[in-house]
């Protein structure tokens, strides 16, 4: 049987834990080559170990830090030189940053939240999108979050970054509307990983759904057949979601 992914190339950033970690083993176990980025080595090793139990393959690691936009270009470099293409992209790296009021936030904490959860994947696109273009159906997915549109108080850097991130695929989805390359977005709601636990930490974690089950719904969209492009999946709700202008 030939697996859905076979023979493509797929990217994950933040891929050490949580839903990054759940999405390149169900983008493995699709078929999917994985090349897992991470700060941590140790999370990436376990990965692979899963992988190889799984697939009977390994995949690439890349200890790298989503603030080192160096070291993204210089993937990118590797990608070319190594595959010639790059056939999925997602991007998955956040930090939550500092939960207080805007004005008591110091400046190089915003700073950090911005480099890892905005600037980072607008190096992403300028180091992989020759690489997705390169590919006969590239596919690109950003994580985002309902805190984008809920202005929650005191999570300003957070929900910042991400109404930022929407803006940034759907600003990438109407410049490559016209090519093989599909760009969307995906919102998972209240899940059960380190970094919710961490915002949120009176919320009973039994109570929220697993990255595991996340990843399933993922997938789908870094296949060649999928055609949509521009748009949000809201996880909790199960549907596929434009954007609208504010009523």
């Amino acid at each position: 049987m030939t697996l859905p992914l076979a023979n493509r190339i797929a990217l994950v950033t933040g891929a050490s834990r949580g839903i990054g970690y759940a999405t390149a083993r169900a983008l493995a176990r699709a078929g999917a080559h994985v090349v897992a980025v991470a700060r941590t080595q140790g999370g990436l090793e376990e990965l692979d170990d899963e992988i190889r139990k799984e697939t009977g393959n390994g995949a690439t690691l890349v200890p790298l830090s989503m603030a080192d936009t160096d070291g993204i270009a210089r993937l990118g470099a590797a990608l070319h030189e190594r595959h010639g293409r790059l056939d999925i992209l997602v991007g998955n790296a956040a930090v939550p940053g500092p939960s207080s009021p805007l004005g008591h936030i110091d400046l190089k904490a915003w700073n950090d939240v911005l480099t890892v959860n905005l600037t980072a994947n607008v190096q992403l696109i300028r180091c992989m999108e020759p690489l997705l273009k390169a590919s006969d159906a590239g596919r690109a997915v950003f994580l985002t979050s309902g805190a984008a549109h809920k202005a929650q108080a005191y999570l300003g850097p957070y929900a910042v970054t991400k109404a930022a991130v929407e803006t940034l695929a759907r600003v990438w989805a109407h410049e490559t509307e016209r090519t093989p390359l599909r760009v969307n977005l995906f919102s998972p709601g209240p899940i059960r990983t380190r970094m919710r636990a961490t915002v949120f930490p009176g919320e009973d974690p039994m109570t929220l759904e697993t990255p595991e089950q996340v990843a399933e719904f993922i997938v789908p969209m870094c296949l060649p057949s999928w055609t949509e492009t521009g748009k949000l999946y809201e996880y909790k709700s199960r549907a596929l979601k434009s954007f609208q202008p504010p009523a």
